[in-house]
């Protein structure tokens, strides 16, 4: 019973993030905490404006405007389970600039029990990531990043350890209107598994990349993740790729060009941010996967939209985002930065 709900849990986890079930594991190293990140519904941004909170998924544009400002991130999931972070980052002589992070998943409390359904007690199922992030400039244009990861995840009493490193390279245009962003995320292994048996990380290798306009307060952002594997569709009992119509007695399936299409777009992620006077912000994202694989049986459909605000005022920065996995379910997002 108990390895059942921590299964469960798991694959839970991993729906949420966006993962394939069963094709990873430990799927808390792809969840970002960064309101803007989520109000714009990307894995990471790729923007130079020396917003901290893009360095934290993005360790190409760490660089020396981060140095000794701090970012604090909360979000409150479903049922009791909340996810979070807090960021440091620094300019260490000698070394280069960095960013510091401990990012935590709390999954709630639990009640216990054995395969004869005996009350053992309550326990709890939690994620901890120590994140260490070095950024340097190439020259004018061109950086590179990597960020160290180790893992622990203890549910109950099992317990499973990893460590991944991601590995970005960013292009900068000289006006820093254009930005874009290939990165390698969760490169690793476990060290310590849940029951012996090992399991691959949610590796994944993407691009992002965004363009601001000249004469308009408007940042366009587009994503394209998963790079790494062409088909992320799998069989939808609500949606099936073959219907039968009893009426006309026979089979219908959906045409190559709608197949091919929907493989295309579940790749991608699109964003606008309009700025007013670098001030107050306002974000809307698009992720066509996540409304895919998470939308109603009816033709009301919010799922994949996300949005948020934003407030930048000398030293401090507050924004907040909400993410529509699915219809009523809307975590919210909230991210507090000061320059100390």
């Amino acid at each position: 019973m108990k390895r059942l709900l921590i299964l469960c849990l798991v694959l839970s986890c991993g729906t949420v993030y966006g993962q394939i079930a069963g094709l990873s594991t430990l799927s808390v190293l792809d969840a970002s905490s960064s309101a803007r990140t989520a109000g714009l519904g990307m894995d990471y941004l790729s923007v130079y404006d020396g917003d901290l909170t893009t360095g934290i998924d993005n360790p190409s544009l760490i660089d020396g405007r981060y140095h000794h400002t701090l970012s604090l991130n909360y979000v409150g999931l479903f049922s009791g389970s909340n996810f979070g972070s807090v960021n440091y980052g620094r300019h260490i002589d000698k070394l280069g600039d960095f960013l510091f992070g401990f990012h935590f998943n709390s999954y709630g409390r639990f009640e216990g029990y054995d395969e004869t359904e005996t009350e053992t007690g309550n326990f709890f199922a939690a994620d901890y990531v120590l994140s260490v992030g070095w950024g340097r400039a190439i020259d004018s244009s061109f950086s590179i990043g990597v960020n160290f990861k180790p893992v622990l995840s203890q549910y109950e009493s099992y317990t499973a350890l990893a460590v991944a490193i991601d590995l970005a390279g960013s292009y900068v245009s000289a006006s820093k209107r254009f930005s874009s962003t290939l990165m390698a995320r969760n490169i690793g292994a476990q060290l310590m598994t849940f029951d012996g048996t090992t399991e691959s990380l949610p590796f994944e290798l993407s691009a992002a990349l965004s363009y601001k306009l000249a004469n308009a307060p408007l940042r366009f952002f587009f994503a394209a993740t998963e790079l790494q594997r062409w088909n992320l569709r799998y069989d939808d009992e609500l949606n099936p790729v073959v219907t039968y119509d009893p009426y006309a007695e026979e089979y219908t399936r959906e045409t190559w060009v709608h197949e091919a299409a929907d493989k295309l777009f579940r790749h991608a992620v699109f964003g606008v941010e309009l700025s007013l006077k670098d001030v107050v912000f306002a974000r809307l994202g698009y992720n066509y996967r996540q409304s895919a694989e998470t939308h109603g049986t009816n033709n009301i459909n919010s799922s994949g939209f996300s949005y948020g605000l934003g407030i930048r005022k000398n030293r401090f920065e507050f924004s907040f985002a909400r993410n529509n996995y699915y219809l009523g379910k809307a975590p919210n997002y909230i991210t507090i930065s000061v320059r100390l």
